[in-house]
């Protein structure tokens, strides 16, 4: 059993440190308070190839593996958590379904691209009456000669309005249920689809989230992502990578908040002493060194085991549900130990807390994971 990191996965770390405390934390609050979508720093990231991390060459990508990924997302995530989310959702959400049932003419048309970070590519599931119950799909697909024409609307979707294409979940067969449900690539130019206006949301606020609206779209018949009806079986396998990697943000995230407050309790100073003299913060720094430590430790367990072609189903929900209920913890004791100042802006950790807690509910809620795992475990 080896805990070390290999020397690819040091530099690829190492690497995108640098390019996080560089680029992009210093505008992180500046984007949380105009809204504006991180682009800059997105091209940026293209420019390394961070987008294509996880990917073959052949594909535009560095056929780096999942650990990799996944320390990539912790650095992003410790320094902006909107531009971690982008990120995590283009290469997650947009490009994996593509690489993993795409066509071989799908993949050239779209993967190479979304790896090189040339276009992004959002995931659309997410219904305004099929959220946690994603089997409870309405959108409707059906096969019109050469063409599928499809009608619905999607809530709630990550880089949907800067996407290039979006991949829908719709019904092609109905009455079979889950079994009906299939995945089609939505070009963003296609006639009738209309996106939504971005939602003003509590944290995470320059990441793109908007609803979007599909009035008889017709896109080619070869937009169906592997055969008509598996679309409940891929999402739930891509599902189970983006819980590794809203793990791996939700452990940076946890981390930027324990840094900014081992930070502020080596400098403030109240009885004569900086606070970090006294025990009880001490023993809240010593609670979120170990909690950080334990989630970090459960992403990496499930990305090996991804990286292994094992089953990591349960691994992964244990790993979301713990880094996310996490950050949202370490957010609020790092709030506590600044004390007053913690609760206004100038200080960074009210933000860590607004955008913790969409780690909670993003890519299947607390809820959803412990139900995931019991059913892991044997429980029906």
């Amino acid at each position: 059993m080896d805990f070390g990191l290999t020397e690819e996965q040091r530099l690829i770390r190492d690497m995108v440190r640098d390019l996080a405390e560089r680029e992009i934390r210093p505008l992180a609050a500046e984007l949380d308070e105009t809204k504006e979508f991180p682009w800059s720093t997105v091209w940026k990231m293209a420019e390394l190839g961070l987008f294509g991390l996880p990917f073959p060459e052949e594909y535009g990508g560095s056929g780096a593996d999942t650990v990799s990924y996944a320390l990539a997302l912790e650095e992003i995530g410790a320094a902006c958590a909107a531009t971690g989310l982008t990120y995590e959702a283009a290469v997650s959400l947009g490009a994996t379904p593509i690489y993993l049932f795409g066509t071989e003419e799908q993949k050239r048309r779209w993967l190479i691209p979304a790896a090189r970070g040339q276009i992004l590519i959002a995931f659309g599931l997410t219904e305004p009456n099929a959220g946690s119950d994603a089997g409870a799909t309405q959108t409707r697909a059906v096969l019109d000669g050469d063409e599928w024409i499809i009608n619905g609307s999607k809530i709630f979707i990550t880089n949907a309005s800067v996407a290039s294409a979006i991949i829908v979940t719709a019904v092609t067969e109905p009455g079979l249920g889950t079994r009906g449900i299939s995945n089609i690539i939505v070009p963003k130019e296609t006639p009738g689809l209309t996106i939504g206006k971005k939602f003003d949301k509590l944290g995470l606020r320059a990441s793109d989230t908007a609803q979007i609206f599909l009035e008889d779209c017709r896109v080619p018949k070869e937009n169906l992502l592997g055969k008509p009806g598996e679309g409940f079986k891929q999402f739930l396998r891509v599902l189970d990578g983006g819980r590794v990697a809203i793990g791996a943000l939700a452990v940076g995230l946890a981390r930027a908040s324990f840094e900014a407050a081992l930070r502020y309790a080596g400098e403030r100073v109240q009885f004569g002493h900086t606070i970090n003299h006294f025990q009880a913060i001490q023993f809240k720094l010593a609670d979120m060194a170990t909690r950080i430590e334990a989630a970090r430790l459960l992403v990496h367990k499930a990305a090996w085991l991804k990286d292994k072609g094992l089953p990591y189903t349960k691994e992964a929900a244990m790993a979301k549900l713990v880094a996310s209920e996490t950050a949202v913890w370490a957010a609020l004791e790092a709030i506590q130990i600044h004390g007053g100042y913690g609760y206004i802006k100038e200080y960074p950790v009210e933000r860590y807390l607004r955008d913790a807690k969409l780690m909670e509910i993003g890519e299947g809620t607390s809820e959803i994971q412990r139900l995931v795992i019991a059913r892991q475990l044997g429980c029906r």
